[in-house]
């Protein structure tokens, strides 16, 4: 069974010889594993090779031509403005989420004044050259290409922040249906244009980090209310072309599984542990409609106790194996997982996933 094969039937719930094997590395990983990496950022494995390819290509800053610009500096850390008008806090010696610091973008006047007319489909905001060599290298090794981008709550995020956007929620809600709108549309028009042009991948990822420990950013009513149309004329754009969807949350967002699958979500990713998701659960109550990717705790990952991965593995591939199931961690892989540590992982869970 090629790569290709396992995971159409895996995100379509049918048989397959076993489980998937995708996983996504920080940075700093890879400078730690010199050596481990081909060119393009894919690591090499002794006797597996992930079953897909990530292939991001779209660039959703509101100033797509601006070059971002040093404001401030610390012995740790450099502050920058972007083309969102958005003022980050980022550190310079590991990759971590920017710290918000300022938006320009903080009220609807602003919004409909200076960076609505910005968000439109252009040539530049596809990055083709990138793209082609995930299509290239997904065709070299019959493995599955997703075509992969940030979600709209998550591109709303970039631009005004939390804060702003949550509270604009409860305050000026037509601001946030037409942020909404605006986004999704820019998104179904940059697939259409890419599509045009390089063919069809074999299925869609969406990013949206909806969560944090043990919560979620809003309520569920909130996301259904504000959030979850564009999930739907996404999930149908995909639908129209028979690609299946793929979405990735950090944090907890169990409160909207059901949604997210009333969507069109046919597969949830990341399902981070320490959040308070459980992939089990979750497989047990949706097993039967949702395919799953992830949910491996990188605490124990890092750990570099085998025996400990041993039981983590245990404790979740015998069962996940029965359904839908794509071995990951719950979040990318940090550099305090050695390389030797990550191929016992993969193997042995390949092992248990076995069917």
């Amino acid at each position: 069974m090629t790569s290709k094969e396992r995971i159409k039937n895996i995100l379509a719930r049918k048989n397959t010889d076993r489980i998937g094997l995708f996983e996504e590395f920080w940075t700093d990983t890879q400078a730690a594993w010199n050596g481990h990496f081909d060119n393009d950022g894919t690591i090499i494995l002794p006797n597996h090779a992930l079953d897909m390819e990530k292939g991001w290509a779209f660039n959703f800053i509101a100033n797509v031509d601006f070059a971002p610009v040093q404001v401030g500096e610390t012995d740790d850390t450099v502050i920058l403005l972007d083309g969102n008008g958005a003022t980050l806090r980022q550190h310079k010696h590991h990759v971590t989420t920017p710290e918000h610091v300022s938006f320009r973008c903080d009220n609807q006047d602003v919004w409909l004044d200076e960076y609505k007319s910005m968000l439109k489909l252009t040539e530049n905001r596809i990055d083709w050259g990138g793209y082609d060599v995930k299509v290239r290298r997904s065709r070299a090794h019959d493995s599955f290409l997703m075509c992969s981008s940030w979600n709209v709550f998550q591109n709303i995020v970039n631009l005004c922040g939390h804060e702003n956007l949550l509270m604009a929620m409860a305050l000026t809600p037509k601001w946030v249906h037409d942020m909404v709108a605006t986004y999704s549309e820019l998104a179904i028009n940059l697939h259409e244009e890419l599509f045009a042009k390089c063919g069809l991948p074999d299925g869609i990822y969406l990013m949206d980090d909806l969560g944090y420990k043990h919560r979620m950013f809003m309520s569920a009513d909130m996301f259904r209310e504000f959030i979850k149309p564009a999930y739907v004329r996404i999930c149908s754009f995909a639908k129209s072309l028979n690609l299946p969807v793929l979405f990735h949350s950090c944090g907890y967002v169990e409160p909207i599984v059901s949604d997210l699958i009333d969507a069109g979500i046919d597969c949830l990713t990341a399902m981070e542990v320490k959040a308070g998701m459980d992939v089990v659960r979750l497989f047990h109550s949706y097993g039967d409609r949702l395919s799953f990717m992830g949910g491996i705790d990188t605490r124990v990952l890092s750990s570099n106790d085998q025996p400990a991965i041993e039981a983590e593995l245990q404790s979740k591939i015998p069962v996940l194996k029965t359904g839908g199931y794509i071995l990951s961690s719950d979040h990318s892989i940090p550099g305090d997982v050695t390389y030797e540590t990550y191929c016992f992982f993969a193997e042995r869970g390949l092992e248990l996933g076995r069917r």
